[in-house]
C-alpha cells in the first residue's frame, strides 16, 4: 500500500512522514523533474506500507515545478490514499489546499497538526463539524510531541472513500462544469482545471476558454480569480466551524523585536558570531581531548609495535586518518549541525531572511535568498539545492556563485583548527571577514552584469517555537551522518593511498617539482599542493591531508603562523568540492558551473599571493 502526505510548507509534515518512517528514507528526483521526493517503509499489522512525502506548496494553481509534480502524481493516482497534514493554527489558508486535493477523488484522512501551538494561542479545536462536512476521518495531532501519530497509518489504511465535499461555485462557473462535462464526459476537477486554463485535452481547453470568454465578460474578474475566491470564502465557513478562539495565553511579542532593523539586526549579527565562536572554543577543547587521545593510546603504541616498513606506514596512514577526522573534523562539524538545527526548527531563519531583504537586493536576489546563503555555513550541497526556490535564472546564478564562497562547516574545520588553534580567534575571525568582503563585492559585480528581472519576497513567516532537543539531535545526527559514512571512508582511502605513494617516493617526487611554484607565489611547501588537490573531494579533507603529509597534528610545529593562515585563506576559497560541483551542474548547468569553478580557483590563488607579499 501506498500513501502520500500532501500539505502547505511548514505544516509538519516531514515531521510527521519521519516519525512514521523512522530511519531507511530515501531521496530521489522524481521521473522527468528536478524536484525531490522523500520515501519510506513502515509496517502496520505485518503489511509493508511505502509512505511519500510530496513537496511542500500553497495550491494546485500555479506552473511551478513542485505544484506541476503533485499534480501530476495525483492525477496519475499513485497513491492508494491522501493524508493530508493541516496547520490548524492557520486553518483557513491550509484548507484551500485541501479542497483542492479533495476534488481528485482519492480516499483522504486529515491530519490537524499543531493542536499544542493552537491551544497557546487560546483556540478551542472541533473537529466534529469538519470531519461531517469532508465526510474522512479527521485527526488531531500535535507532531512535535508525537501525540496521536500512532492513529494516522491505522486511519489512512482504513480509509476507502474519497471526500464529499463539493466547493459551492459560483453560479456560471458550476453551469460552466456541467455544460463541460456533458460535452466532453469530463469530471469535475478535469472542467475546473480547463477552466482554469491547464489539462491534458487541447478540445476540451479550446471549448473552456470560449466558456471562460463569457464568464469574464459578465463578472469583470477571470474565471480562475472567482474559482479561487469561492475556494477561499468556503475555506473560511470550514474553518470557523473547526475553531473558535478563546483568550489567548499571554505570549511575549518577539516578533517586534527581531523583525526590526534596530535591534534585529545586531541580534542577527550577534547570533553569527556567538553561533562560530562556540564552534571555535568548543570545537578547540574536544578536538585537543581527541587528538591528545590517538596520540597517547593509539599512533605511540603503534609505532612502537616495530612493525615492517610497510605495515607501519599504512597503518600509521590509517590512525592519522582517523585522528584527523574524528579529531579534528568531527567536534566541529557536530557542534555546527546542531546550532543549525536549533535556528531552522526555532523559527528564526525565516526572521533572519525578512531582515536581510534589503540586503540581498542589493546583490540582485531577495531576502529569501539568505535562506540558502545561511544554509551554506553548513553545507554548500543542500544550500545550491535549494537556489530553485529562488523566482528566476538570474537569482539562482548570483546564489550559486555566493553560495559556494561561504565557508561551510568543512571549511569552518580549516578556519577552526587551523587558523583558530594556532594562530588566534582574530585572526579566525579576519578569514571570515576577508571571504564576506569578497562575497559582498562578487555579489555587488554580478547584480550589474548578469541579465534577468529580479523579484520582490513573499515568505511565509513561521511562528516562533522551543525547538525539541531530541529533535535537534536527530537533524544533527543525520545530517552528520554524510560525513561519517561519505567523508570518513574517502579520507581512509586517501590516506592509504597517500600513504603507499609517500613509502614509494612518488609524493617526494611530486611535490618537489611543485614546491618552487607553490614557495614562490605562497610561501607554502610543496606538500600544500597536494592537501589543496584532495580538498577537492571533500574541503576538510584538505586540513586532514595535510595533517598526514605533515606527519602530525600539530601543524604549528611544521609552519609558520603566516603559512597556516594563506593555506586556510586559499583553501576556504579554492574550488568547491566535488559534491558541490556535481549539484551546481545539476542546477544550473556545465557553463555556469565552469565559471564558478575557475573563478574560485583565481581568486583563491590571487588573494593568498596577496596575503604572502604584503605580510611576508
Amino acid at each position: 500500500m501506498r500513501l502520500a502526505l500532501v500539505g502547505n510548507p511548514s505544516v509538519g509534515k516531514s515531521l510527521i512522514f519521519n516519525q512514521l518512517t523512522g530511519l531507511g528514507v530515501e531521496v530521489s528526483n522524481y521521473p522527468g523533474t528536478t524536484v525531490e521526493l522523500q520515501r519510506g517503509n513502515t509496517c502496520f499489522q505485518r503489511e509493508m506500507i511505502e509512505l511519500v512525502d510530496l513537496p511542500g506548496i500553497y495550491s494546485l494553481e500555479g506552473d511551478s515545478d513542485e505544484e506541476s509534480l503533485v499534480r501530476r502524481y495525483l492525477d496519475q493516482h499513485e497513491t492508494d490514499a491522501i493524508i493530508a497534514v493541516v496547520n490548524v493554527t492557520r486553518l483557513e489558508r491550509n484548507l484551500y489546499l485541501l479542497l483542492q486535493v479533495a476534488e481528485y477523488g482519492l480516499p483522504m484522512v486529515v491530519v490537524l497538526n499543531m493542536a499544542d501551538e493552537a491551544i497557546q494561542q487560546g483556540l478551542e479545536i472541533d473537529p466534529g463539524p469538519l470531519r461531517d462536512l469532508l465526510g474522512v476521518d479527521v485527526i488531531l495531532t500535535a507532531a512535535s510531541q508525537g501525540k496521536n501519530i500512532d492513529r494516522i497509518i491505522p486511519a489512512a489504511r482504513a480509509a476507502t472513500r474519497p471526500s464529499k465535499v463539493e466547493v459551492p461555485y459560483d453560479h456560471h462557473v458550476e453551469a460552466a462544469i456541467r455544460s463541460l462535462g456533458k460535452m466532453f464526459g469530463a469530471d469535475r476537477k478535469e472542467s475546473i482545471q480547463a477552466l482554469q486554463g491547464f489539462g491534458d485535452s487541447p478540445d476540451l481547453l479550446e471549448a473552456a476558454r470560449m466558456i471562460v470568454d463569457e464568464i469574464e465578460s459578465r463578472h469583470r474578474m477571470t474565471a480562475a480569480q472567482i474559482i479561487a475566491a469561492n475556494r477561499h470564502n468556503f475555506a473560511r465557513q470550514l474553518a470557523d466551524l473547526t475553531i473558535k478562539e478563546e483568550t489567548p495565553l499571554p505570549r511575549a511579542d518577539l516578533d517586534s523585536i527581531l523583525t526590526r532593523v534596530i535591534p534585529g539586526i545586531p541580534i542577527l549579527i550577534g547570533i553569527l558570531v556567538g553561533m562560530l565562536l562556540l564552534v571555535f572554543i568548543a570545537g578547540s577543547f574536544l578536538e585537543e581531548l581527541i587528538v591528545e587521545f590517538f596520540e597517547v593510546f593509539a599512533l605511540q603504541p603503534f609505532i612502537a609495535l616495530g612493525l615492517p616498513p610497510l605495515a607501519e606506514a599504512l597503518g600509521t596512514s590509517i590512525l592519522l586518518a582517523l585522528q584527523a577526522g574524528l579529531g579534528i573534523a568531527f567536534p566541529y562539524v557536530f557542534l555546527f549541525y546542531i546550532i543549525i538545527s536549533i535556528l531552522e526548527d526555532s523559527g528564526y531563519m525565516t526572521r533572519a531572511a525578512f531582515l536581510a531583504d534589503n540586503a540581498m537586493h542589493r546583490v540582485g536576489m531577495h531576502g529569501g535568498a539568505v535562506i540558502p546563503l545561511t544554509l551554506a555555513f553548513g553545507c554548500n550541497v543542500p544550500a545550491i539545492m535549494s537556489v530553485r526556490l529562488l523566482h528566476s535564472r538570474r537569482e539562482r546564478i548570483i546564489a550559486s556563485f555566493l553560495v559556494t564562497m561561504v565557508p561551510c562547516s568543512a571549511r569552518t574545520v580549516i578556519i577552526a583548527g587551523i587558523v583558530a588553534s594556532f594562530v588566534g580567534i582574530g585572526a579566525a575571525f579576519s578569514v571570515y571577514a576577508i571571504v564576506f568582503v569578497l562575497i559582498l563585492l562578487t555579489g555587488l559585480v554580478l547584480s550589474r552584469v548578469t541579465p534577468g528581472e529580479q523579484f520582490g519576497m513573499i515568505m511565509e513567516m513561521v511562528p516562533l517555537r522551543r525547538p525539541d532537543p531530541k529533535l535537534v539531535m536527530k537533524k544533527a545526527w543525520s545530517r552528520l551522518s554524510e560525513f561519517l559514512f561519505i567523508a570518513m571512508p574517502l579520507l581512509l582511502v586517501g590516506s592509504v593511498v597517500l600513504g603507499l605513494l609517500e613509502f614509494f617516493g612518488v609524493m617526494t617526487v611530486f611535490e618537489g617539482l611543485v614546491e618552487p611554484y607553490t614557495m614562490a607565489l605562497l610561501g607554502l611547501p610543496g606538500y600544500s599542493a597536494t592537501a589543496l588537490i584532495f580538498g577537492i573531494l571533500r574541503k576538510e579533507m584538505a586540513f586532514e591531508t595535510l595533517a598526514i603529509l605533515a606527519g602530525t597534528a600539530n601543524l604549528g610545529a611544521v609552519l609558520t603562523s603566516l603559512q597556516l593562515y594563506i593555506f586556510a585563506v586559499v583553501t576556504v576559497l579554492f574550488v568547491p568540492c566535488l559534491a558541490t560541483i556535481t549539484v551546481l551542474l545539476r542546477e544550473v548547468g556545465s557553463r555556469i558551473t565552469l565559471a564558478v569553478t575557475i573563478y574560485t580557483v583565481s581568486l583563491g590563488l590571487l588573494i593568498g599571493g596577496l596575503i604572502y607579499r604584503l605580510l611576508a
